[in-house]
């Protein structure tokens, strides 16, 4: 398919100042009119499934089924996995053309806890393998879509949707306003830190909704290396901690190789480290170089990125406290295909100048390298800690109020992270102060999740026939 065309973008020299910026905002709108992003356009000679399996050339073959079959269990997981589905769609309708750097896959499960460096539980975007700069709609209507679906998966009425993610919208549009009014110090710190947000609303949740909240708070402050460590290792003939096998989820290198190939590998994840050290900042090289490598797995994370490449790495400090880094293989952005935008030489770095950007505050591990995989091909690799205060709320349980909260939440960070990375004045003055681009994502989005749900049938369909194959595994 061919590259689209992006829209007009209006002028973002900085020598412009508020006014003309917002102006350009407001001329935009009337060549991409609200009604324009309300519907999903012409679907006819769509073909997901063709899209979905052009991915596998690139993946590891016997995680592919895995990757059919966990998004095969929902239509919300089938939504988790299809990234390159919606953007394909996202191209073939109109656009603002107003850019921004976008997470490229922003659902709500793409959104989360996780702990600052300032040891404060902070909540953000935090997937961030498709980003890429494109028009700020398409990641807003990724999320409202999210919600839609999410929302049917869970048994809510079509008006109890409607309030949800049109709150949502409204959420992102407000934000954006509050945003254009402020210098550009406040936007870059702008962030929500999670138990004081959580202080806030708890007057609003019911009692067993705030136990469930507050549960999730404290369990994201227990997942960190040391508990990592107790769920992922035991202790080895040496005395050393060693990753334990739960294939095809997690498998050791030595179950991967033998003899001298094993210690090859473990020679090349070394050699990794340190090429990973040169991207961090000259203090964590200190830090870095505190621990020492003890062992490595591979392992199975998400949906949509099932068959990638991903390592799960032990090192350990003089002391014996652990530190797990996980090295995630970092393919080109879906999003690239489609927009007008940047050529990497290096994927992982993509990703991690994008999430540095995005995020208020980043992980300070976060890095990257190039160089040879276990199998002699160089691929691009991102690396952060595995787990550091990470959590994320259970869609499946929520009720429709809080729904209806996480849904906003998720667009203010996001709203915040666009902020940084585009230029809010004209994106503000394109949304305006009434609430009819409000409307048109919500319509957009019970619109896609119609068509999601066509996909999702057709998966299912498909892995009957066993024209996809789907192998069903735990984790």
């Amino acid at each position: 398919m061919a590259r689209p065309h992006a829209g007009a973008e209006p002028a973002t020299d900085r020598r412009v100042d508020r006014s003309q910026r917002v102006e350009c905002g407001n001329r935009q709108r009337e060549r991409t009119p609200f009604d324009a992003l309300a519907g999903v356009g012409t679907v006819d000679d769509r073909d997901p499934l063709a899209l979905l399996e052009s991915q596998a050339g690139t993946r590891i073959p016997e995680l592919v089924p895995v990757r059919y079959a966990r998004m095969a269990t929902s239509p919300f997981a089938f939504f988790r996995g299809a990234a390159l589905v919606m953007a394909d769609d996202l191209a073939r309708i109109p656009s603002t053309g107003l850019r921004t750097q976008l997470c490229g896959d922003a659902h709500l499960s793409n959104f989360g806890l996780f702990a600052t460096p300032e040891r404060r539980l902070a909540f953000d975007v935090n997937d961030f393998d498709e980003t890429y700069p494109g028009p700020f709609e398409w990641d807003v209507r990724r999320l409202v879509a999210s919600l839609a679906i999410a929302g049917r998966g869970n048994g809510f009425k079509t008006k109890q949707r409607h309030r949800i993610t049109r709150a949502c919208a409204t959420e992102y549009r407000e934000t954006m306003d509050h945003l254009a009014g402020c210098g550009e110090l406040a936007v870059w710190y702008s962030h929500i830190e999670a138990e004081s947000e959580m202080a806030q609303v708890r007057e609003v949740l019911k009692a067993s909704t705030r136990k469930r909240v507050a549960k999730t708070i404290d369990k994201a402050w227990g997942r960190d290396s040391a508990h990592a460590l107790s769920k992922l290792t035991t202790t080895g003939a040496d005395g050393q901690p060693r990753i334990v096998s739960t294939p095809p989820l997690i498998v050791p290198v030595e179950e991967l190789f033998t003899g001298a190939d094993a210690e090859q590998v473990h020679r090349t994840m070394m050699k990794r480290l340190i090429d990973y050290r040169a991207t961090l900042q000259p203090d964590r090289h200190y830090l870095l170089d505190r621990f020492d490598y003890v062992h490595a797995a591979r392992k199975v994370v998400g949906v949509g990125s099932v068959g990638t490449r991903c390592w799960i790495v032990l090192l350990r400090g003089p002391g014996g406290d652990p530190l797990f880094l996980q090295a995630k293989e970092a393919q080109p952005s879906v999003l690239a295909g489609y927009l007008d935008g940047p050529e990497y030489e290096n994927q992982a770095e993509r990703v991690v100048t994008g999430q540095r950007l995005m995020q208020a505050t980043s992980d300070i591990f976060l890095g990257w390298h190039h160089g040879p995989d276990s199998d002699g091909v160089p691929r691009d690799f991102y690396v952060r800690q595995l787990r550091d205060g990470k959590g994320s709320a259970e869609i499946e349980t929520m009720s429709p109020e809080l729904m209806a909260l996480y849904g906003r939440l998720c667009a203010r960070v996001l709203a915040q992270a666009h902020a940084r990375g585009g230029d809010r004045f004209a994106i503000a003055g394109y949304l305006g102060s009434s609430n009819e681009f409000d409307d048109a994502l919500a319509a957009f989005a019970e619109e896609y999740a119609d068509l999601s749900a066509r996909d999702h049938a057709a998966l299912i369909r498909a892995t009957a026939e066993g024209r996809v194959p789907a192998a069903r595994v735990g984790g």
